[in-house]
């Protein structure tokens, strides 16, 4: 949960029509354990979501490889289309992002809310068996 909170983007991989991974990275925020994120209603995510309700999520952290890190987030998915929850979300990625909400709330009827509920989560962590030279 910390790490969540302290990273800022996840890769969010839909099942596409034609069989393939569809990877795109969100801002996000966590609310009570579940992951939430907003995006344009006519976007592919949305449409590969509408077919299918599940979703995995990646949050990585680290340059070098012994410094890689993340989570691996299996997910069932809702989309959100009421205005007020939609707007609620932008607000908060807005605090959270340090953004302005004006324009976010123009865009708010244009987008969806996306609430992530985990499943099953699996995480690494390079750091522990590091091979960088002892010294």
């Amino acid at each position: 949960a910390r790490f969540l909170e302290e990273e800022r983007t996840l890769t969010c991989a839909t099942n596409g029509h034609d069989g393939f991974p569809h990877l795109m990275p969100l801002w996000y925020l966590v609310r009570g354990g579940d992951v939430w994120a907003w995006t344009f209603a006519k976007s592919q995510k949305v449409r590969n979501l509408e077919r299918d309700q599940r979703a995995t999520l990646q949050v990585e952290a680290g340059v070098r490889y012994e410094e890689l890190r993340g989570a691996m987030l299996a997910c069932d998915v809702t989309i959100h289309r009421g205005l007020d929850t939609v707007l609620g979300v932008g607000l908060d990625l807005a605090a959270r992002y340090g953004l302005d909400e004006r324009p976010l709330r123009t865009q708010a009827p244009k987008r969806v809310a996306l609430e992530f509920r985990v499943r099953r989560v699996a995480s690494f962590d390079h750091r522990l068996f590091s091979m960088a030279p002892k010294r």
